[in-house]
């Protein structure tokens, strides 16, 4: 993943914040869109993106578009870098192949130790019982 051409294929659009916030909410476009075209980044390699579209497909639009809100400071340069940071983050965190899982055994002696407890819980219970008369 190539940090840099991704950046550059990033979209951004300033919107004006939610909220009460009095004067100066009203009159400042603070929060951030950022949008990332999946389908047509040309950064990003074919098995990334499957791998992407898999993994983030409760976050893409219909037409495979990442949007990402920002609008927790006053500034607009502020909520930016962490509307990039928090993109950048995703995009790595989604990349990580998860290992395989290979199948475990337990070995002989705990096999043996388990049938062994379980022999010895059978005869304390069948202590319990009264003894058959005869």
């Amino acid at each position: 993943m190539n940090s840099e051409l991704i950046l550059k294929e990033l979209n951004f659009k300033a919107i004006r914040s939610s909220g009460a916030g009095g004067q100066h909410v009203n009159k400042t476009s603070s929060k951030i869109e950022l949008t990332f075209d999946l389908e047509n980044s040309s950064a990003i390699t074919d098995e990334e993106k499957v791998l992407l579209q898999k993994n983030l497909s409760t976050k893409l639009t219909k037409e495979d578009v990442l949007i990402i809100f920002c609008e927790e400071t006053r500034s607009q340069h502020k909520n930016k870098e962490l509307a990039i940071k928090r993109f950048l983050e995703l995009i790595k965190n989604n990349l990580i192949v998860p290992k395989k899982r290979k199948k475990s055994k337990p070995s002989k002696s705990a096999i043996r130790k388990r049938l062994d407890s379980k022999q010895k819980n059978s005869v304390k219970k069948a202590l319990r019982k009264r003894p058959k008369l005869d």
